[in-house]
């Protein structure tokens, strides 16, 4: 399971933690006739206790917690007060293994504190804490106080409120409103013993044996069992995630549509891999769903199969290589074209200066010919050294298969790491300067990231152009739990800037033939709906093809339980107009816990 940094942040005051937030003048210490648990918490997310010492807390220990460095125990005050804002439940971080044990009842005293996960630079909220404690077992073998359950009826369906423009947009200081936001209505519930029933998985086991529940059996589901989340303004708020107390290795090992059934309890924490998530000490029964990998119809002879799948890092020491064949031969049926995104160099992550990656893509289409494929033909260019980003040494780039029985590639010299390629009119139509090539690899947008691969097929005598993309990723944004909402996503400015340059060189080709077939391709880190999509579309010059499917299919990762689309395949007007295209989704990785890839390939077939 994941752990927290070993390098713990100190306790934060209310002004650190709320940024502009008003200072709050400390007394100390607090007195135990007049603080519980509930004074703690208080109506917002931050204690107004907070840097105060605390005297004799009472409380019922309802879990411990004694791996990783957030040892320490749950509490909970059996004797509630009567507003539904203020959390009855409280974490005490004891920094070894703790010496309480569930049932027990306990004081505390200790100093309050605010701990933000990941660190202030990550954005997230932070969770109320007691650190430094001193604690008295008054009796044990108490009941733990009954878990509140939390299912549709009871999370809203408005995400969170706009965070407070005076303190940069932090919904810290803000007065909870359970009922009408669904974080507030689980930031009301921190630290509290809380129970799910029967719930849906839309996010598979990880290798953190972690997975993600929906307590909302209707929002945004497809038929495949998940939850698409298709707007930034419509956030699927019945997603938790799940972890467990116990053992991990008795973790279920689910797959999207699975379901844990009866009743999974335990307390609700705070952690910077995923916000809100249930610490279960009793977990439901896993029953399967029996989700199916999904297998591409065969192509046409007269249709083109151009498709896109990020292999995740996949460098000669991997064990992969079978199943990736496999899923290109038979769950892909052979495309035509196949653009990889994430192909390491000969040796991996190894930083020793290599580049070439001769033998990586040649392991795998030899995996491709022993799975029953086509020998393919590739085409690529080698990066220069730790410049395109990605895994430090691996220096992963695109590369073009190609099946030359069926398509053959326009080889042009002059294609290198740093040379742009570029379009010229040649009796009427237009051609790349160079093939292989990489588009505008000079300019800034792609610093420390992957450069576009452009290369001019033909088939059947008619020329297509594929540009092959991996834009940089989303490191770096906001979550969607976090402090600040609207939540910054800063990693769209370079991301813009990429898709501005992909987007200029389209223009460029069809500028010269404005009846190009051209076809842009990859991980492009974007939502079809996002503004990086609506840049690379500009004015009419490329059209996502994801959307010619219906909403509820448009999806080729899985976020948390958000089903959601990184993976495009980009159109020109001539290949959308002629009307003769399919586009498919192929899921055989994202939504299962024994995937190969974290992305699931797409495939385009049409008729140039």
């Amino acid at each position: 399971m994941p752990s927290r940094s070993s390098a713990r942040l100190a306790a934060l005051t209310v002004a650190a933690v709320c940024s502009a937030a008003s200072a709050v003048v400390l007394t100390s210490p607090a007195h135990a006739d007049s603080v519980r648990i509930h004074d703690i918490q208080g109506t917002t997310r931050v204690s107004p206790l907070a840097g105060q010492t605390v005297t004799d807390v009472p409380g019922i220990v309802t879990a411990t917690r004694a791996y990783g460095s957030s040892r320490g125990f749950w509490m909970q005050d059996p004797t509630p007060d009567d507003d539904p804002r203020t959390s009855e439940g409280v974490f005490v971080f004891t920094s070894s293994a703790p010496k309480v044990a569930v049932g027990d009842s306990v004081t505390v005293t200790g100093t309050v504190s605010e701990y933000v996960p990941g660190g202030a630079s990550s954005g997230n909220q932070s969770l109320t804490e007691i650190t430094k404690p001193t604690v008295t077992t008054v009796s044990t073998g108490n009941p733990v106080p009954a878990p509140v359950v939390i299912d549709a009826r009871s999370v809203p369906s408005r995400y969170t409120p706009a965070g407070d423009t005076a303190a940069n947009g932090s919904v810290n200081g803000l007065t909870l409103r359970p009922s009408t936001y669904a974080l507030d209505y689980y930031e009301s519930l921190e630290g509290m013993n809380v129970q799910v029933a029967d719930a849906r998985v839309v996010g598979r086991t990880d290798p953190y044996s972690e997975l993600w529940v929906t307590v909302k059996p209707h929002e945004h589901r497809n038929r495949r069992g998940g939850t698409v989340y298709g707007s930034y303004d419509s956030q699927n708020t019945g997603r938790l995630q799940i972890q467990s107390l116990g053992a991990t290795a008795d973790f279920p090992k689910a797959n999207v549509g699975d379901t844990l059934t009866g009743t999974t309890t335990g307390p609700l924490d705070f952690n910077q891999y995923g916000g809100y998530t249930l610490v279960a000490s009793k977990l439901g029964t896993l029953r399967s769903a029996g989700l199916e990998r999904e297998t591409t119809r065969k192509q046409s002879g007269r249709q083109l199969a151009v498709a896109t799948y990020n292999v995740e890092n996949l460098d000669p020491s991997d064990t992969t290589f079978a199943q990736h064949a496999a899923a290109i031969v038979d769950n892909l049926r052979s495309p035509d074209i196949v653009s990889l995104e994430e192909i390491q160099d000969d040796n991996g992550a190894t930083d020793d200066g290599t580049v070439d990656a001769s033998v990586t893509v040649n392991k795998l289409i030899d995996a491709i010919v022993a799975a029953g494929g086509p020998t393919y033909d590739w085409r690529s260019i080698n990066p220069v050294n730790d410049q395109d980003g990605g895994e430090p040494g691996g220096n992963i780039r695109q590369v073009f298969l190609f099946n030359p029985a069926r398509v053959s590639f326009v080889d042009r010299a002059g294609g290198d790491s740093t040379t742009a390629v570029g379009v010229t009119k040649v009796n009427g139509t237009a051609e790349l300067t160079a093939s292989p090539g990489r588009v505008d690899p000079a300019n800034a947008a792609w610093k420390d990231s992957r450069k576009p691969l452009a290369g001019q097929f033909v088939f059947h005598g008619k020329t297509v152009f594929v540009i092959a993309n991996h834009l940089v990723s989303k490191g770096g944004d906001q979550p969607l739990t976090a402090q600040y909402q609207p939540v910054t996503r800063s990693s769209e400015i370079q991301r813009h800037a990429q898709a501005t340059a992909v987007n200029a060189f389209v223009k460029d080709i069809l500028k010269v033939q404005k009846n190009a077939d051209v076809v842009a391709l990859g991980d492009m880190n974007d939502f079809e709906f996002s503004g990086t999509a609506k840049i690379l579309e500009g004015d009419g010059e490329l059209w996502s093809a994801i959307k010619s499917l219906p909403r509820s299919e448009r999806y080729t990762y899985d976020y948390q339980g958000n089903e959601q689309v990184l993976d495009q395949i980009l159109i020109s007007p001539q290949i959308r107009r002629d009307g003769d295209f399919a586009y498919d989704s192929v899921h055989i990785n994202a939504e299962f816990n024994d995937q190969i890839s974290d992305h699931d390939p797409q495939v385009l077939r049409f008729r140039p």
